[in-house]
Parts: structure tokens; C-alpha cells; sequence
């Protein structure tokens, strides 16, 4: 399924780990590791439209031109699954700063209410990669979203691991210039807004609780 403003990564090791991660077998901590590494492989299409400006700098030998980020990168990890995916993307770009949201979905609703938020008061100035497993109903990613454009973020982009058509539809009703990094569009939710045939519960999964 191809969508405008929908990256599906196929890189074959981020395919080969997804079923991995699907496998019900797997358990938490190689859930956790194989999440990690996939994380890492995302990243790269994720910022691969980051904006560069010249930096000079100079080797053991001479005087070279390169290349150096415009802007500081800020990732946005949506407790509790996101954090399974931040620790190797701070390996990646271990400048980066980091907030955190936390939201909790109320089950009768399938609506999310946020119960923290750490964030930079002003995030014009930043990259923002949101970050969360899993994109079901939409409305974590929603609710995420209104809480970093209160902090006026200009350049946001939502990266998850497996993402459902309903989901998507939602985040690009409210925000339809976010582009969304994803390894797998899924067929559809099930009536308890869980993503077939999805992973399961991430969190729950990385944690084992």
C-alpha cells in the first residue's frame, strides 16, 4: 500500500526483523534488541532530507570541506514503548536532545490523555523525530502532535515501526504535512483498536509486563 506522505522502509534487514518482532514466540529482551537495531535502520530514511550547511575543518593532512546539521535534533519518545527505540538512535545522533511525552489510552474511548510532557519550551529552532512503535487509532500520535505544536514545532517528523490505515488517516486529517516513517502499513485495527495482524502490545512486549 503506497500513501503520499507515508515512508514504507523495505530495507530487507528492517523486513527481517519486523517478522522477527511480529513472532509471538520472541521474548522480551530480544524483542528489545532487535527493536533497537531496527530503530537504528529507520533513522537513516528518516533524516535523510535533514539540511546540511558548509563546515570547514581540518585533517592530520590539510584543510577539507564537509558538511554539518542546520539545525539541533530533538527526539520525542512517547512512553512507555518509545523509549525500546531511543537508546540506539542517541547512539546515532548523540547530540540530540531529548523530551518525553507520556500518554495513556483510555480503553472505552480509544481516546489518549497525556499524563507528562518534558519538553524545550520553544521548538522552532529544532528537528523533531516523534517516535513511537506503534501508529493504531491515531490519537496518541494526535494528541503527541498537539503537544509539540502548542511548543510551536516547525519540522516534525512521526517515525513508528508498524503503522494502521486508520491511524494514518487520522494524522493527516490534523496534520497532513508530518511525513510518517513506518516498516509495514497493516490491514486494518480490531475492534479493541489493536493493529492486524500488528505485534501486539509493544510495550508490554519490550517490558514483559
Amino acid at each position: 500500500m503506497n500513501l503520499p506522505g507515508v515512508t514504507v522502509i523495505t530495507h530487507p534487514l528492517v523486513q527481517h526483523n519486523l517478522t522477527r518482532l511480529r513472532d509471538a514466540r520472541t521474548e522480551s529482551q530480544e524483542f528489545r534488541r532487535v527493536l533497537s537495531e531496527v530503530a537504528a535502520l529507520m533513522l537513516y530514511e528518516a533524516t535523510r532530507a535533514f539540511e546540511t550547511g558548509p563546515l570547514a575543518v581540518t585533517t592530520p593532512l590539510e584543510r577539507a570541506r564537509g558538511r554539518r546539521l542546520r539545525r539541533e535534533v530533538l527526539l520525542v519518545p512517547v512512553l512507555r514503548a518509545g523509549l525500546g527505540m531511543l537508546d540506539t538512535i542517541l547512539q546515532l545522533i548523540p547530540s540530540a536532545r531529548v523530551g518525553f511525552i507520556g500518554l495513556k489510552r483510555e480503553e472505552s474511548t480509544l481516546e489518549a490523555h497525556s499524563y507528562h510532557k518534558s519538553l524545550p519550551p520553544d521548538l522552532r529552532r529544532f528537528e523533531v523525530i516523534l517516535i513511537d512503535p506503534m501508529l493504531a487509532t491515531g490519537g496518541s500520535a494526535v494528541a503527541a502532535l498537539n503537544l509539540l505544536s502548542e511548543r510551536r514545532a516547525a519540522r516534525v517528523r512521526l517515525v513508528c515501526l508498524v503503522a494502521a490505515p486508520e491511524g494514518i488517516r487520522r494524522v493527516q486529517k490534523s496534520y497532513p504535512t508530518v511525513p510518517i516513517f513506518t516498516a509495514a502499513i497493516d490491514r486494518q485495527l480490531n475492534d479493541k483498536g489493536y493493529i492486524l495482524p500488528g505485534l501486539g502490545d509493544a510495550g508490554d512486549r519490550l517490558f514483559g509486563v
